[in-house]
């Protein structure tokens, strides 16, 4: 029997009213290194909120609720969760 291998698909897409806009309540937030992120797109893929751009690995902050996931996924240790200031 062959497996049929289907495309990684995000979770849910942002948008206002589903998610809504995080606002000021966010406690912590991903921060990507460049230098070391191998474009392997798992924080796209797991992110809840589903906010990861695929092709650049840029963050969406209006949408973004700072939940980790992205950053515990990562194989490199790319995504670090950051203090909001």
């Amino acid at each position: 029997m062959q497996s049929v291998t289907k495309p990684y698909r995000p979770i849910s897409w942002p948008m206002k009213g589903a998610g809504g806009d995080t606002g000021s309540w966010r406690i912590h937030r991903p921060i990507v290194d460049y230098r070391i992120c191998s474009k392997c797109q798992f924080c796209w893929v797991f992110c809840p909120e589903a906010v990861i751009d695929r092709k650049e690995i840029t963050i969406d902050y209006r949408y973004c609720k700072g939940c980790g996931v992205c950053a515990k996924e990562c194989p490199t240790g790319a995504i670090s969760m950051v203090k909001e200031e």
